[in-house]
């Protein structure tokens, strides 16, 4: 795997939440030898034993189950210390979700966008109507599920800090995770002093979350400029389908680029279905824009 992204002109690799325990002798292997050198990780990396496809809400620090919390501790740390061996510098990771057993606001929204596949939903009177509402729902829901989100952050600052691997909390696509867009500033600008958390920041995420009308991609990035550490490199092309190879859907990465500095972390997050030339072509262009 990693022998095969060296020969498209790589020399630094991300490994994701889809890293099966049975792959990890051959990784070592390759780091060892210096076919690739691990960048990032992505929790959970590796997969919990018996899990073999991707999960990283496999457990969620939003939980209120106190099982799943002790579980999603338990693998947060190991991933730590799998980074760590591997000198990742960074490990990506969720923030967890509302849970609705009846109605989820995140349903009703994403109805409407299979009903109106043309509409500019930021423009659409009767969408930002039913957005309004959504939202409503989310806050007066999500209380508790952000609390322990913030509690369990918390529990693994210091963990992370003394394996030297810093932990970008990611935006994400679907309306019920969180934080909420416009809590991300505070959340991590409330951070301890000394604190090895920052924010990631997901081109396709961020392009879907605009198209739903919860943030402007621009005004987003400006916001989070000062705590930003890194990002996930994709599109999304006009059915809505990201993790496409740079170039081919309508993310304005020229306007992205002005928001790379020199020691965030660029990660390429394409679709195993990209084919090598769309990865090469992708690789070029992101380089070209570094300049």
């Amino acid at each position: 795997m990693l022998t095969e992204m060296a020969e498209l002109g790589f020399t630094h690799a991300e490994l994701s939440h889809g890293i099966r325990i049975t792959l990890v002798p051959g990784i070592m292997k390759a780091v060892e030898e210096g076919v690739m050198q691990i960048g990032t990780t992505h929790n959970f990396c590796p997969l919990p034993p018996g899990v073999n496809q991707a999960a990283p809400n496999l457990f969620e620090p939003s939980a209120g189950d106190r099982k799943e919390h002790e579980q999603w501790l338990r693998y947060t740390k190991r991933s730590i210390d799998f980074a760590a061996q591997l000198k990742a510098k960074l490990m990506v990771c969720h923030l967890g979700s509302v849970e609705f057993f009846w109605f989820s606001p995140g349903d009703k929204i994403a109805r409407y966008e299979k009903a109106h596949p043309d509409a500019d939903l930021r423009e659409d009177k009767t969408y930002q109507v039913l957005l309004t509402k959504c939202l409503a729902k989310m806050r007066k829901r999500m209380g508790p599920f952000w609390t322990r989100t913030q509690q369990s952050v918390n529990e693994i600052f210091e963990y992370a800090a003394n394996k030297g691997v810093k932990l970008g909390f990611e935006n994400r696509e679907k309306f019920t995770e969180l934080p909420l867009d416009d809590d991300y500033e505070s959340f991590i600008a409330g951070f301890p002093s000394g604190s090895p958390g920052g924010y990631w920041h997901d081109t396709g995420h961020a392009d879907i979350k605009e198209k739903m009308g919860l943030l402007d991609h621009r005004k987003h990035l400006e916001r989070m400029a000062p705590h930003t550490l890194g990002f996930h490199l994709h599109d999304v092309d006009t059915s809505g389908k990201d993790h496409q190879p740079i170039g081919d859907g309508h993310i304005d990465f020229n306007m992205v680029s002005e928001f790379w500095r020199p020691e965030h972390l660029l990660v390429l997050e394409l679709s195993p279905r990209v084919d090598p030339d769309g990865v090469r072509r992708s690789k070029e262009r992101i380089e070209a824009l570094i300049g």
